[in-house]
C-alpha cells in the first residue's frame, strides 16, 4: 500500500508546484526627446540604492489604508536593483552625449563622473501617482566637473490599473531621474 501511494503524493506535489507562472514586468528605459550636451564624456553608475520593499522581487503598491501591499501575484522581471540601475543607464545613455556603463567601468581610462543614486521611496500611492524619491550624488576624481549632491522627488501618474501600470511608469519616473542628472551635468 505504501507503495502506491508514493507515486500519487509525487504527482500531486508535481501537480501543485506547476501551477500557473506569476506575470513579470520589465522596467524599461523611456524613449527620450532629444540628446542634451553635458560636461562628461563618461559617467559610471553606481547600483541604485533601493529600500527593502522596492528591492524585492515583488510589486508593491500602496492601498487606501497607507499600506504598501503586494500588488497581485505579478513580480519584476530582473532584480530590481539591477532593473532600475540598468534603465537608468539606458536612459541617460539615451539623453545625453556621455558614455554610460553601470558599475564596475568596464574601460581602461575611468569614468569623469560617478552616479551614485539612493532611493528613498519607490511605489505606487493609492491616488493612483508613481512616486519615486531620494537623492543623488555627482562625484568627478578628476575634477571634471563640480562635484555636489541633490534631492529629487518625482511623481509620475499611474496611467491604467495592475502591475504593467505601475511597471510603466517606474520607467517613467527613472525617465525623469536621468533628464534630472542630464540637466544637472551641463
Amino acid at each position: 500500500m505504501t507503495m502506491t501511494l508514493r507515486p500519487l503524493f509525487l504527482t500531486c506535489l508535481l501537480v501543485a508546484c506547476a501551477g500557473p507562472e506569476e506575470p513579470r514586468f520589465l522596467i524599461e528605459p523611456a524613449a527620450p526627446d532629444r540628446k542634451e550636451r553635458i560636461a562628461v564624456a563618461t559617467i559610471e553608475v553606481r547600483d541604485v540604492s533601493l529600500p527593502a520593499y522596492a528591492a524585492e522581487p515583488v510589486i508593491y503598491a500602496e492601498d487606501i489604508s497607507g499600506a504598501l501591499m503586494p500588488l497581485g501575484a505579478s513580480l519584476w522581471a530582473d532584480d530590481p536593483v539591477r532593473g532600475v540601475t540598468t534603465a537608468l543607464v539606458a536612459d541617460l545613455s539615451d539623453r545625453t552625449t556621455a558614455t554610460v556603463a553601470a558599475e564596475p567601468w568596464p574601460l581602461s581610462e575611468p569614468a569623469q563622473a560617478r552616479l551614485d543614486v539612493r532611493v528613498a521611496q519607490a511605489f505606487a500611492r493609492a491616488d493612483g501617482v508613481f512616486t519615486l524619491s531620494g537623492q543623488f550624488a555627482v562625484a568627478s576624481p578628476d575634477d571634471v566637473v563640480r562635484e555636489f549632491v541633490r534631492r529629487f522627488e518625482i511623481k509620475v501618474p499611474v496611467v491604467g490599473e495592475g502591475s504593467g501600470a505601475v511597471a510603466r511608469a517606474q520607467s517613467s519616473a527613472i525617465g525623469e531621474l536621468a533628464a534630472l542628472v542630464g540637466t544637472a551635468l551641463r
